[in-house]
């Protein structure tokens, strides 16, 4: 199927009609036009080839279709050269003809923000009419200055213009009335000039290219249906504080142009009827939905949006047009249109005409339960006949026994009249029709009337019968205890915390997969654990930090530094060779890390879910570490091979570092007295590593012949913290 509205091809299509001949033109514009009312640049398109071969009176006629609509600058002002055209050499009775076309125009569309050229132009032809004695003249020069001075209050793009050129007119007038005259609408015109500053901003937020097709929820028509809405919001607050009657023309121009681009949008034109009604434009209102109506046929929210604007104004038989056009024949007709129906009849006429269309519209195919269900209420809410509800129920459960929704409509109502016998005896009724599957909801709504209206013998009753019949379903997983808390819970009160309830809901959730076989797992959830690659890792080696640390400032370690060892094909426990099991691993873990490790979820890939890692942590009692002095280590290559290939191992201490020097000791008894184990960083700035190194009186050349011995006493500290970590 061809979209229409297809925005490229529309527009390849204008551009080739451009070099086909007038008589093959014509179809294509018209059907372009007919897709795209409100696309002034195709009508501006349309009415240009008729005056380019001099079709003027064709091209008349194209501008009364499409002017009021189209309420755009420079179609408009392709409309006035026609008019001057047509009047050029008509002489007086011309000229007035022309005056009266740019009175037209700016009458609709002075205020425009780029209306400032069309005022330019309205001047220089009132300046250019002849003037044949004194009293022409000064007449002349009234509506000169009249032009003027309602131009330099109108924001637009040449206001500041408009404004020099009035001072120099009003000056080769009378200096001596200028400054008067100038003096009086200088604030007006400063208003003007700030207002326009406000205005342009929000205008050039807006494309006045986009055509007008019905809403797909792009970004880019959200952006511009946005863009229009802040415009139209600006001009609602009237920030110009100028007099209502000009407010309301700017505003009326606003959505008028609004609607040019966003022509499908039920809310806009929705909103521009609201915004008439609230000012007592009624008529105008209505005028405005008979055209939203032609636009969008097929709007029901319209609709009754209009046929309550009717009614709330006192047309009723208007009103009633509107229903009745909703409900056609009433074979095609949907519930809803008969619901509102029925009840527009009740609110006008009186309950005995809601009785008669509703006798007539359960015999429509398309009436659904809602119909009953609507009908009964308002008998029974609003007309106070409970009677005729319950016979308008019982009616429904010849058609509708099947439906579990009418079923609980039915009971609710029951329960309003405290008729607890017929509501027992009409859920009995549904249970014994309905299969498990569709009993649901009617056994959940049993046991809570049985836990209102019931004893705890029937309570109980009702809620083994409902575990038998839904146990085949697997419908009903709740637990025993979960039954007691439905049982003595009220509103949102509940008999337990809100982690029992969570504690509760996942027991329902595992006891659903209690047949599922799983494997035995140190993991809650699965038994699966997926390894990293190692083969693609690099190994860390603590002693490219010592060498990094010794090179000039931006130089790079070797590239073979990265590769010092090869990488391990599996976990493995230091001092091994063989792969290790998890429980194996966690053991040489520190005692804190195991347990946050053991209480993690399992993971099928990479990415474990972040809910239930925190839902975890949140619930676990992990044991602090107490802080303690650290040992430091000094890397050997046999410990350096053993922290990479353990990581998360406890450092390992050798017998030359229990037995170092006691000023090495008292270094570091000093620094752990300071700041505990654990709050101590590992540093990783190059800078700072040098500042510690020279803070301990480490020189170069120690750091030197200290890393080709057993290693520097800085690396051993830093290999101890990192081990730690």
């Amino acid at each position: 199927m061809v979209d229409k509205y297809n925005v490229e091809a529309t527009e390849i299509l204008a551009y080739h009609a451009l070099s086909l001949p007038m008589t093959e033109a014509v179809p294509i514009y018209e059907q372009l036009l007919s897709t795209f009312p409100t696309a002034a640049k195709y009508w501006k398109q349309y009415v240009e080839v008729h005056m380019m071969l001099h079709n003027d009176v064709a091209a008349k006629q194209v501008f009364g279709r499409c002017l009021l609509d189209n309420r755009q600058v420079s179609l408009w002002r392709c409309y006035i050269r026609l008019i001057r055209k047509l009047n050029e050499y008509k002489g007086a009775e011309g000229q007035e003809e022309t005056k009266k076309a740019f009175e037209f125009m700016l009458n609709y569309l002075g205020s425009d923000i780029a209306s400032g050229l069309v005022w330019i132009e309205y001047i220089t032809f009132l300046k250019s009419l002849p003037a044949s004695d004194p009293q022409e003249e000064s007449q002349r020069t009234a509506s000169i200055r009249k032009v003027y001075q309602k131009a330099v209050t109108t924001p637009t793009h040449h206001v500041e213009q408009l404004w020099k050129d009035y001072e120099k007119f009003e000056n080769s007038v009378s200096r001596a009335l200028a400054k008067s005259q100038v003096s009086e609408y200088q604030p007006k015109y400063n208003s003007a000039k700030a207002v326009y500053r406000e205005r342009k901003k929000l205008v050039d937020d807006i494309d006045w290219n986009m055509l007008a097709v019905p809403p797909t929820g792009s970004d880019k028509e959200e952006q511009q249906c946005m863009a229009w809405k802040r415009f139209l919001a600006f001009e609602k607050r009237n920030p110009q504080r100028i007099d209502s009657e000009s407010s309301n023309s700017r505003i009326i121009l606003s959505y008028e142009q609004c609607l040019m681009y966003l022509y499908y949008y039920p809310d806009v034109w929705y909103d521009y009827v609201t915004w008439h009604a609230d000012n007592g434009s009624m008529d105008l209102a209505v005028k405005i939905y008979e055209k939203a109506l032609k636009v969008l046929p097929d709007s029901e929210l319209l609709k009754y949006a209009y046929a309550e604007l009717e009614e709330s104004r006192g047309e009723i038989q208007p009103a009633k047009k509107i229903y009745e056009s909703l409900i056609g024949d009433g074979v095609n007709a949907s519930a809803l249109a008969h619901i509102q129906f029925i009840r527009f009849l009740r609110r006008t006429e009186g309950i005995e005409a809601a009785r008669k269309y509703f006798v007539d519209a359960r015999s429509y195919p398309n009436c659904t339960y809602h119909v009953f269900v609507a009908y009964a209420k308002m008998a029974f809410c609003q007309d106070k006949d409970p009677k005729l509800a319950h016979n308008v129920f019982e009616a429904g459960m010849k058609r509708f026994m099947h439906e579990p929704e009418y079923i609980l409509e039915y009971a609710d109502f029951l329960c309003r009249l405290n008729d607890d016998t017929n509501v027992r005896a009409l859920f009995e009724r549904a249970l014994n029709t309905l299969p498990p599957e569709k009993s649901v909801e009617i056994w959940k709504r049993y046991t809570q009337f049985e836990q209102t209206y019931g004893n705890l013998a029937s309570i109980l009753k009702v809620e083994q019968r409902r575990k038998e019949a839904l146990s085949r379903t697997g419908e009903d997983g709740s637990s025993a205890l979960h039954d007691v808390v439905s049982r003595y819970s009220f509103m949102g009160l509940r008999p337990c915390s809100s982690k029992d309830l969570d504690y509760l809901a996942r027991q329902e959730l595992l006891a659903k997969n209690i047949n599922q076989k799983a494997e035995k797992s140190v993991l809650p959830t699965s038994a699966k654990v997926n390894y990293p690659d190692t083969s693609r890792m690099i190994i860390y080696d603590s002693r490219q930090l010592q060498d990094a640390a010794l090179l000039p400032n931006n130089a790079e370690l070797p590239a073979a530094s990265n590769s010092i060892l090869p990488a391990p094909a599996a976990p493995s426990v230091v001092g091994t060779g063989t792969t290790k099991s998890l429980d194996e691993i966690l053991g040489v873990l520190p005692p804190a890390l195991a347990a946050f490790v053991r209480n993690l979820p399992s993971v099928d890939g990479p990415a474990p879910d972040v809910d239930i890692v925190l839902s975890i942590l949140l619930q676990s009692n992990v044991p602090s570490v107490k802080t303690g002095k650290l040992a430091p280590v000094p890397i050997t290559s046999d410990s350096a091979n053993k922290s990479r290939l353990n990581p998360g191992a406890v450092p390992f201490k050798s017998a030359k570092q229990v037995h170092s020097g006691g000023k090495r000791k008292d270094m570091d008894r000093q620094q752990n007295d300071e700041t505990p184990a654990q709050s101590q960083p590992v540093p990783t700035d190059l800078f700072k590593i040098r500042q510690m190194k020279k803070a301990r009186g480490v020189t170069s050349s120690q750091t030197g012949s200290a890393s080709s011995g057993s290693g520097s006493s800085f690396s051993g500290e830093l290999s101890g913290s990192i081990g730690c970590t």
